[in-house]
């Protein structure tokens, strides 16, 4: 349910008063947010007095929200922006790299997923160079990607070993809707020696492959630690 502006503010306030450490909080100040946390309804019976007691109420709420701290405000726009990512976002969700371990696997994956969901297969073979860097790239993409299906299958079990011989692994398809929308062998030549995730997330989105970011584990842990 998305709320007007003195909705988003009570929301706010509410956070607010959750998040302090209630211990350090004078006690005026914690009533204040108490009582801001749940203001009383108004309706067409509230009297002149009430009216001006509201006006003088709203002046000492601004003076302590231009006191907040940047901390515990940035949390809040970051919960914000989290519920709107998960109101606005379709679709099954994922969060992992999946191993694929047969050819009726990997066409199971591709023909069955639902038709918004993009499908992104890494056919690889342990000791090519560039493929474990690729699967260690592509788990962290699955955790900043939920809506994104990321796979992996050994070229030896898609049932078409000769069709992904080691000279084009490690081998990237992406498909959507049951169709390849993207087909990218010997990857690894597109990109530097060394590659990390975010150089495979910059390579995918020149394609328009990948959808908008939501929040990472990557991000969240930095913020964390800030």
């Amino acid at each position: 349910m998305i709320t007007g502006p003195k909705g988003v503010i009570n929301d706010w306030r509410k956070f607010k008063l959750e998040s302090e450490d209630h211990e350090s909080i004078p006690p005026s100040k914690r009533e204040l947010l108490r009582q801001m946390s749940s203001p009383y309804q108004s309706n067409s019976k509230e009297t002149a007095i009430q009216r001006r007691l509201s006006r003088k109420m709203s002046m000492q709420e601004y003076e302590l929200l231009q006191d907040e701290d940047e901390g515990v405000l940035r949390k809040y726009r970051k919960q914000c922006m989290q519920e709107m990512h998960q109101r606005l976002s379709f679709g099954p969700k994922f969060g992992c790299l999946y191993e694929l371990e047969s050819g009726e696997q990997f066409l199971d994956v591709i023909e069955k997923e639902h038709r918004l969901t993009m499908v992104v297969v890494h056919i690889y073979e342990d000791k090519v160079k560039g493929c474990d860097a690729l699967n260690n790239c592509i788990t962290c993409l699955a955790m900043e990607y939920p809506t994104v299906k990321f796979c992996k299958i050994k070229a030896s079990d898609t049932g078409a070993g000769d069709r992904f011989s080691d000279s084009v692994l490690p081998a990237l398809l992406v498909y959507k809707a049951g169709e390849l929308v993207g087909n990218f062998l010997s990857i690894s030549e597109h990109l530097n020696e060394e590659f990390f995730a975010v150089d495979v997330e910059s390579f995918l989105n020149e394609y328009g492959l990948l959808p908008e970011k939501e929040f990472g584990a990557c991000q969240n842990a930095q913020e964390d630690v800030e």
